[in-house]
């Protein structure tokens, strides 16, 4: 089990990260550099949001492969952060939609969301060892 206040402060990057994340999403249209040129041709934005919550992914998955836990337990923990960051995404293109202006929901913000996860979990899985 995942306690204590001194492993609680091993998560102090990914929230503070997850904060960034909720105030990027929230800021709007207006406020926003248009994708232009070789930009919007490589999908910029894309990688943009695929960096995102991949690094997101990343900060959580990482202190917990630090903890003492078997390897059953490290991969679900992975498994569940790496869920919960995608489901994540989704819910920041429903805030973005109803909450936001300007802003709408993309399900291909959302795809690219989810493969900055996957990709932080396999990562961790290949590189890191879980």
């Amino acid at each position: 089990m995942i306690t204590s206040k001194q492993n609680i402060k091993k998560f102090i990057p990914g929230i503070a990260w997850f904060f960034l994340v909720l105030v990027l999403i929230c800021i709007p249209s207006s406020n926003l550099p248009d994708d232009v040129g070789f930009l919007k041709k490589i999908s910029f934005d894309k990688w943009v949001h695929a960096g995102l919550f991949g690094v997101l992914a990343l900060l959580f998955i990482l202190p917990v492969l630090k903890f003492n836990l078997t390897q059953k337990q490290k991969i679900n923990y992975a498994i569940k952060i790496t869920l919960s960051v995608i489901v994540w995404g989704l819910a920041t293109e429903f805030i973005q939609k109803y909450f936001i202006t300007g802003r709408f929901f993309d399900w291909f913000d959302w795809l690219a969301d989810s493969s900055g996860a996957l990709l932080a979990f396999i990562f961790c899985k290949k590189r890191v060892a879980i």
